[in-house]
């Protein structure tokens, strides 16, 4: 088996929590370990998955394999009622194959989310991804207040995984701190998961003579 990246894995209905799985995916990189970005698509109301196997545009469906072979994971999801959405809970219900197989188990895993509202749930949508992250065995990281922005934020940001506020129209930008969260929580999986696996740091090539 293979284990040659971080899974940045989220769902995302107006942009937000993709923008986030992108910085999140670049800190990664900065750490030294390929960021592989992947989404869920949506289901319709009798929980079945609604959309082509291919998305028109964006990164591709997330797959088990996708799963399997991801030396650490983060995932995402907009607050619903202050829980995941469904079609994230739809694609976690799919993993019991790998809970019984324990292909997750010792892997470094975070969270991440967005909301509409300052105090619509950020913390409780991130504790309902931790859930089925811990039955699979992962280790879960946070974000430590040596990240300072933690502590003069505005908008989002929490110590349970970095957070975004939308706005009541989901349309507000990333603000700094946030950007600068979601790196670092990035960073802080990849050198987790290099720590645990140390041959998946990049090897620069040798320069030319």
């Amino acid at each position: 088996m293979s284990m040659s990246h971080c899974l940045v894995l989220y769902y995302s209905r107006y942009g937000a929590t993709a923008e986030m799985a992108r910085q999140i995916a670049r800190g990664v990189e900065e750490g030294g370990i390929e960021a592989r970005v992947r989404t869920v698509p949506p289901v319709s109301t009798v929980c079945e998955a609604v959309e082509d196997n291919i998305p028109a545009d964006g990164p591709p469906y997330a797959t088990l394999d996708d799963l399997r072979d991801c030396a650490g994971l983060a995932i995402g999801s907009p607050t619903r009622f202050g829980n995941m959405a469904a079609p994230l809970k739809y694609f976690i219900d799919g993993t019991s194959s790998l809970w019984l197989d324990g292909s997750l188990q010792g892997k470094p895993a975070a969270v991440f989310t967005s909301t509409s509202s300052l105090h619509g749930g950020q913390e409780t949508t991130l504790f309902s991804m931790m859930l089925p992250l811990l039955h699979h065995g992962m280790m879960i990281l946070g974000l430590p207040y040596s990240e300072t922005d933690l502590l003069h934020t505005a908008s989002g940001g929490t110590p349970y995984g970095p957070s975004h506020l939308a706005g009541t129209d989901s349309k507000r930008p990333l603000s700094d701190e946030e950007i600068r969260l979601c790196r670092a929580l990035g960073r802080r999986l990849a050198e987790t998961a290099a720590r645990l696996s140390p041959c998946l740091l990049y090897t620069s090539p040798s320069p030319r003579d």
